[in-house]
């Protein structure tokens, strides 16, 4: 009976021992920040004078539609943890921006259907106004103290206009590169035939960045997809 006892004394102190080593010891590379997501993705949506009923329809018809391509889902599926979330902004001067959706999280093919459904009958819900990206880059960065934990945070801005309205737009790029966000560019060049390098200069930065031009509203929603399937595959793809 001493025995037994004094066997099971050295066993818990030595349990007690492994835990008291297992407490401080650090966690391996990669688990000391949990994500939920792969990717929160904003989708900030032009809606200033400049776009009209037509063109904001092909706008959110484009978007809807991508988020419904089988690549675009394979893209979700192939990620670490197989699942993203997007949420979605209408802006146009500095004084209008607004959520049209809120973080979302797309987990399968059948939630990125629901969502395509839901994004290409989505209504106009802002005032028509200048064009601050500067106020909806702002408004978007805020966004994400509420997105679920994830491995890389994006703002997807589209418009066919430069800033003429709020702060200057440098600025606040630089602000939101250094805080870990990605902004990327979807340029119309319909009205500004050289938006695109305006936007590589001014309003696009941060990790694998890129900036894709459409050449008209007809062509937003090819351009959309193919700006999709590189944000949610990440950086390094072309």
């Amino acid at each position: 009976m001493a025995a037994g006892r004094g066997l099971r004394s050295i066993a818990f102190w030595l349990g007690g021992l492994i835990l008291s080593f297992a407490l401080i010891l650090p966690l391996p590379a990669g688990r000391a920040q949990q994500h939920d997501v792969d990717l929160a993705l904003i989708l900030a949506i032009d809606c200033s004078f400049s776009v009209d009923a037509r063109e904001f329809a092909l706008q959110m018809d484009g978007i809807g539609r991508a988020f419904m391509r089988e690549d675009v889902k394979k893209a979700i599926a192939q990620g670490h943890r197989q699942r993203i979330a997007v949420a979605v902004v209408q802006w146009s001067d500095d004084r209008n921006q607004i959520v049209t959706l809120p973080w979302t999280v797309v987990a399968g093919a059948a939630d990125a259907d629901a969502l395509g459904g839901l994004l290409m009958t989505m209504p106009r819900q802002l005032a028509e106004g200048g064009t601050s990206i500067s106020a909806a880059l702002t408004f978007s960065a805020a966004l994400f103290a509420a997105a679920p934990a994830a491995e890389r945070q994006v703002i997807d801005v589209s418009t066919d206009g430069r800033n003429n309205s709020g702060p200057p737009v440098s600025p606040v790029r630089d602000r939101l590169v250094g805080q870990g966000i990605t902004i990327n560019g979807l340029t119309i060049l319909n009205e500004w035939p050289t938006l695109d390098s305006y936007f590589e200069n001014n309003v696009a930065g941060g990790v694998g960045y890129f900036v894709i031009p459409a050449n008209d509203y007809e062509d937003y929603g090819e351009a959309m997809f193919r700006k999709l399937l590189r944000e949610i595959t990440g950086p390094g793809i072309t």
